[in-house]
């Protein structure tokens, strides 16, 4: 009996495009999976929508933020992040600065801020505040709230007001990493050196809002 060496080096051939054709599928699927997880859980980009972030961001700088962050280090003063609100109609972001930490004591005395008592040595030289606020008198953060301050002080919305009030660490939907306009580190901004006076808010871009891309 003559054996078909062609026919088998076919199935061979076919069994081999199968196979091929498998694995071309499981890792178009695992980089589907893997760019839907990232975009969903891990990245995302949102655009500042008012001036209360000001100079560090302005009205339209779109961010990219990193939703992973705080799974993998804890949440530190002086981040800046992406904050869930609710409003009587529905839900918004906002941009804030991190100031107090949980178990801390916060308070704001003569337009500057102090923690447990003591007056708090600031990154950047922010402009002092007209108005305390709810934090005129002393706030105690409890376990997982966090004390949070728009950089433009006096023209935002932030913690001392009773809307906003102390933040909860579920509200932090991430950190704001990259602004993407020029790709730079948010962390590494530092527009105070520049401006010396904080710009006033007009009827466009006064809303402490940041909008989901």
């Amino acid at each position: 009996m003559k054996y078909d060496f062609d026919l088998e080096n076919r199935k061979e051939a076919r069994k081999h495009l199968v196979k091929m054709i498998l694995i071309t599928l499981v890792e178009v699927l695992v980089v589907v999976f893997a760019a839907f997880a990232i975009t969903h859980y891990g990245m995302e980009t949102f655009t500042v929508s008012g001036q209360y972030m000001s100079p560090t961001l302005e009205n339209g700088d779109k961010i990219l933020v990193n939703k992973l962050s705080f799974h993998i280090h804890s949440i530190k003063r002086n981040d800046v992040v992406i904050v869930q609100q609710s409003g009587s109609e529905h839900n918004y972001y906002t941009v804030e600065r991190v100031i107090g930490l949980p178990g801390e004591e916060v308070q704001i005395r003569e337009g500057r801020v102090y923690i447990n008592g003591k007056k708090l040595k600031e990154s950047y030289d922010f402009p002092k505040m007209e108005n305390g606020g709810l934090a005129m008198e002393p706030v105690i953060l409890e376990d997982e709230e966090y004390f949070v301050l728009c950089d433009n002080r006096n023209n935002g919305e932030d913690s001392r007001n009773a809307n906003v009030g102390n933040i909860a660490e579920e509200d932090i939907v991430g950190k704001a990493w990259v602004r993407m306009n020029t790709i730079e580190f948010i962390s590494h901004l530092d527009g105070f050196s520049k401006e010396k006076e904080s710009p006033k808010p007009d009827a466009e871009t006064a809303s402490p809002a940041a909008k989901k891309e």
